[in-house]
């Protein structure tokens, strides 16, 4: 029986598998990149996506597993790992899901939706329900390919669109990190003061941006205790997880940040055992999006 599935980005189901194995959950079998198991569900930092009540229908037909999923409800994702053709022609009869780019800071959609694949040409899993609103968790957006200095804000984008919260206009930002500015620009663009702190200089036309200011000096520099409370703490910086963790807990020690979003970039062999100590702060999250690379957001935020 197949009580959960969770779906890994391209390139990581090693890591989500390791995931998994250390938090005690099993793994029956792989479909593509749906990790199938018989334990519940639950958060899995490395996953896109949970499938959170899969069913398993034998359908006889094309018609057959439309009609399936149309009896359950009306809204549906498709994950094709196999039998291409026939998911297509099931796609087909099926009321056409329209996952068209979202343009930041536009909400994630409200609106139900489940998914569903193919096991076997006359084997239908299907979940009516599951822990991204995007199909196969992966969000998209109207890219803007002139402002930013480079493609760091979609990450950036992706999380808050994730978390369901952005800095207000006049909120007050530290982006750690931040050269060339890609951080910064899209903050600024919101309407949020910015302080990027960066050794480094920011691109020209982010440093010109109202509302920014540099910083040039070290990330880790900086005694949180005696910096002016912040809304928003923000870090892109290239560093060992096991630095960067040490920094976050020195921040909310101090209690000078409200909000706290960060890059955990894993350079060589994933740090499981740092991560894990990310995911146990206590009001913090942990998580892989679409956008990322060989790295996991970490985000602790207010309560409203």
């Amino acid at each position: 029986m197949i009580a959960s599935a969770w779906l890994a980005a391209e390139g990581f189901a090693p890591e989500l598998e390791e995931e998994l194995r250390r938090s005690g959950r099993r793994i029956a079998a792989w479909h593509g990149l749906l990790a199938l198991s018989p334990d519940p569900p639950g958060h899995a930092a490395w996953a896109l996506d949970v499938w959170n009540d899969p069913r398993e229908i034998a359908v006889r037909s094309v018609k057959d597993a439309s009609d399936a999923l149309r009896a359950i409800q009306r809204n549906w994702s498709s994950y094709l790992a196999a039998h291409h053709r026939r998911a297509a022609l099931i796609t087909e009869r099926l009321p056409p899901v329209k996952a068209r780019p979202l343009a930041f800071p536009e909400p994630a959609p409200a609106s139900h939706l489940g998914a569903w694949t193919l096991l076997a040409p006359d084997r239908l899993l299907c979940s009516p329900t599951k822990s991204s609103p995007f199909v196969n968790g992966a969000v998209a957006f109207v890219e803007d390919r002139e402002g930013p200095p480079s493609r760091a804000y979609l990450k950036l984008w992706e999380a808050l669109t994730r978390l369901g919260r952005h800095p207000a206009p006049g909120e007050r930002c530290l982006d750690l990190g931040a050269s060339p500015g890609g951080w910064s620009w899209a903050l600024a663009k919101l309407g949020a003061r910015v302080e990027a702190v960066d050794k480094a200089p920011l691109d020209p036309r982010v440093a010109a941006m109202p509302g920014v200011t540099l910083r040039q000096e070290s990330a880790f520099g900086l005694d949180p205790v005696k910096e002016p409370p912040v809304d928003w703490l923000f870090s892109d910086v290239i560093c060992y997880p096991a630095r960067l963790l040490a920094l976050v807990r020195r921040w909310i020690a101090a209690g000078t940040a409200r909000n706290i979003l960060c890059t955990v970039k894993f350079q060589g062999a994933t740090d499981h055992d740092v991560a894990a100590e990310f995911a146990a702060i206590p009001g913090g999250v942990l998580f892989h999006g679409a956008h990322n690379k060989h790295e996991l957001m970490f985000a602790r935020l207010a309560e409203r």
